[in-house]
Parts: C-alpha cells; sequence; structure tokens
C-alpha cells in the first residue's frame, strides 16, 4: 500500500510539472537580480493579421531595444543569405531526384517562380520550398516581426538577434540535402495543398494563442524538416538563447520576440528561463 501511494506522489509530481503552459504570447521576465523586467513574445513568421494587441505595446513601450532571433533591420542581412544559399560539394537539385520528379519540380518553378529551375539548381531546395510561402495563406502576408521593428524604430529604439544569418541559416544544413529536395518534391506534387493546410493550422493555434499547441503541431507536422530535426531547429538554438537573453536582460529591459513555438515545452525558452532561476509570467 505504502509503494502504491509513494508511486501515485511521484506520478502527481511528474504530472504538475508537466503542466501545459498557459494560453498566452507574452510573458513577463523577472527576478533573477534583474532591476526592471523584460518581456517575451511568441510570433508567427507568416500572417493575415500581425496586428499587435494593446498589451504588446505596452511591454514595448516599458523596454529599451528590441531583439529578436536575427537583426533583421540589418542592411547586410540578404547579402549574408544569399551566402549560404547555396550548396556545398557540387550538389545540385537536378541529381537530388529521379528525372520525372526533377521535371515536375523544374515545371512548378517555372510557373510560379518564372525561371527554370536550372537557374538555381545549386540551391538549397528548402530555400526554393521558403519561395513559396507567399502561396500558403489566401491573404496578403503579413509579419508580425515587421510591426515589431516599426513600433522599436517609432520609438527610436535598436533592433538586435539572439543569433546570427549565419548561424541560423547553418541550422537548416542540419537537414539533408536529398530530404529537404523530398520534401519539394512531395510540396509540388500537391500544389502546395498540404503546405497550405499546416500553416492554416498553425495560423489558428497562433491567433487562440495556444503556443503548447503549435510546438505539437510542428511535432505532428507531415514535413520532416519541422517534425524530425526538433533537436536542431528549436532545442539546440533555445539552450544557446538563454545565456545571450540572461545578459541581455540584466543589462537593460529588453523585448525578446522568437517564433511562439520556441516558447512551448521543457526545453522551450520559457522552462529553460525558470530553470536558470528567472521568474517568467503569463501576461494576458
Amino acid at each position: 500500500m505504502k509503494n502504491l501511494f509513494l508511486t501515485a506522489l511521484v506520478f502527481a509530481c511528474a504530472a504538475t510539472n508537466a503542466q501545459a503552459l498557459e494560453k498566452t504570447l507574452l510573458w513577463k521576465i523577472s527576478g533573477n537580480g534583474l532591476k526592471q523586467p523584460s518581456y517575451l513574445y511568441g510570433t508567427i513568421h507568416i500572417t493575415c493579421d500581425a496586428t499587435l494587441h494593446p498589451g504588446v505595446e505596452k511591454a514595448m513601450a516599458e523596454t529599451q531595444q528590441l531583439y529578436l532571433e536575427i537583426d533583421m533591420d540589418d542592411p547586410g542581412m540578404q547579402s549574408a543569405m544569399m551566402n549560404v544559399m547555396m550548396m556545398s560539394g557540387g550538389k545540385k537539385m537536378s541529381t537530388l531526384a529521379s528525372p520525372d520528379d526533377v521535371r515536375l519540380v523544374d515545371d512548378y518553378v517555372k510557373a510560379n517562380l518564372g525561371m527554370p529551375l536550372q537557374m538555381m539548381d545549386q540551391v538549397k531546395p528548402i530555400f526554393i520550398s521558403m519561395m513559396f510561402l507567399t502561396k500558403l495563406l489566401e491573404c496578403p502576408i503579413q509579419s508580425v516581426e515587421d510591426n515589431l521593428m516599426k513600433l522599436s524604430a517609432a520609438q527610436k529604439e535598436e533592433v538586435f538577434g539572439l543569433e546570427t544569418v549565419e548561424q541560423q541559416m547553418a541550422v537548416l544544413d542540419a537537414v539533408p540535402y536529398e530530404e529537404q529536395m523530398n520534401e519539394l518534391v512531395k510540396s509540388v506534387k500537391s500544389n502546395l495543398e498540404n503546405d497550405k493546410k499546416e500553416t492554416n493550422m498553425l495560423v489558428d493555434l497562433y491567433k487562440a494563442q495556444d503556443i503548447e499547441g503549435m510546438l505539437k503541431a510542428a511535432r505532428e507536422s507531415d514535413n520532416v524538416t519541422t517534425s524530425k530535426y526538433e533537436n536542431e531547429l528549436l532545442t539546440k538554438r533555445n539552450q544557446n538563447w538563454i545565456p545571450k537573453i540572461a545578459e541581455v536582460a540584466k543589462q537593460k529591459p529588453t523585448f525578446f520576440g522568437v517564433g511562439a513555438a520556441h516558447l512551448a515545452g521543457d526545453n522551450g525558452v520559457i522552462k529553460l528561463l525558470r530553470k536558470k532561476g528567472f521568474k517568467v509570467e503569463a501576461v494576458k
């Protein structure tokens, strides 16, 4: 009986520790030596409505600088991205799939991007997939990061990055070129239908401020780039960000905006900051 009681107690404690985070995108960071609070906000990179809620504007007004995943107003960002778009080792997309599949991709790229695949043959397939992002929602695409940067500019505050463009793009190399090409072929064969379905689901979860739901959706995605490489795309980056967030927040109150899926889970930014001794509270 005593052993059963102890077992039940262990499971109860585990359930408490694994309790889902509240449904909100905005979190207040305090304690652990901070003189003033900073804020953590979950963003989404493409959406139909990137309007910032009054609570976000208030948090921005209470902070003195903006940190995004990368410094998106860096004038050198585009050239930095161009430098990491090409495959290494002389790899070409035309050799990463069957001739029939390459022909399908070529036709689709010409029809939708206006250029033959041959002109981009050495570009990493994942970048070609990214070129179709604007087609995944039935609306003019908006970006939460863009609106955060506009508000930061209006407040005459600087924008910084938790990582460099090169570091972020290097993460994508964890996905083998062959798998990147397989995903591109899948998208083309379905005319982006599954991509559209998953994107709309993520947008709905974002509207509901369900960060745990967004992480779950990423884990269950049909796209292996997202579901198979969580450790590289999310976990390792989250862990790398924590020391920088701690250091920056101690220097001055800061607004941190990162993809909402980075916030959730045991290896998410919220729980990792709590493990470091910070108080991280939901802001409704």
